[in-house]
């Protein structure tokens, strides 16, 4: 018999801590859809999922999946899942491949291939308010006829605007391109090259099996800081990104 001191191992059945043992049985809910083979969620210090992973069978498309899991998740739980940390991966069927936030992964070898001139998506306008140490950034791009505003939000630090705007700037990106989805910031400066300031900016693209980095810059106009970063994030999507409907 056990000991009040030791727990019975055949009694187990939770870790003791109500809200991860809601996430785990949030999996398990999860793998009872019929295209779900197998879900791990991440959460951050105070319980709240950070990352989604998911592996499906491939007979939905995986923006289906994740629809899927967002209403388990909400109808049976309360938790609102951001569709952006639903990582989905398909195994086998007609939608198969590796997918991420319901969006197909792109090869390396399209990464270097240029989109039509058409998809380019180019910039409408920057803006930005403090209010007290905080500051907020919009940036609102165009793709055809489509629009979309991205916002970032961070210290009114000198050292983190340029961030701002290129987070702002791929925020907006992902509302306009599903590829987008995989990029995040890595560096946005302004540097001096002769006698012009320019902008240069790295993001980075995660695959499936490895991380590529993107370069883009644009000579400052102006004095416009903020628009030639925004414009250097374009010039390192535009010409490498590949769209995925």
């Amino acid at each position: 018999m056990p000991s009040h001191d030791e727990p019975d191992a055949n009694n187990m059945t939770g870790t003791g801590d109500p809200i991860q043992d809601e996430i785990l049985e949030l999996e398990r809910e999860l793998c009872r859809l019929a295209e779900v083979s197998a879900a791990r969620i991440v959460t951050d210090r105070v319980g709240r999922p950070t990352e989604v992973h998911i592996l499906a069978q491939g007979a939905k498309h995986p923006k289906q999946v994740v629809r899927d899991i967002q209403s388990v998740a909400l109808a049976s739980f309360g938790i609102e899942l951001d569709r952006r940390i639903v990582s989905v991966v398909q195994l086998g069927g007609e939608a198969g491949g590796s997918r991420s936030g319901g969006v197909a992964s792109v090869s390396p070898e399209t990464l270097e291939n240029p989109v039509r001139l058409s998809d380019r998506t180019t910039l409408r306008h920057v803006a930005a308010e403090a209010n007290g140490l905080r500051s907020l950034v919009r940036v609102t791009l165009v793709n055809q006829d489509r629009e979309a505003i991205g916002f970032a939000e961070g210290s009114v630090a000198s050292s983190a605007r340029h961030r701002l705007v290129a987070a702002a700037t791929i925020d907006a990106l992902r509302q306009l391109l599903p590829a987008a989805e995989c990029c995040d910031v890595d560096t946005a400066q302004i540097l001096r090259v002769g006698t012009e300031d320019v902008a240069v900016v790295t993001v980075a693209f995660v695959l499936t099996s490895a991380e590529h980095l993107l370069s883009g810059s644009a000579v400052v106009r102006r004095r416009d800081e903020s628009a030639a970063i925004a414009r250097a994030v374009l010039d390192a999507t535009n010409r490498r990104l590949a769209i995925v409907l």
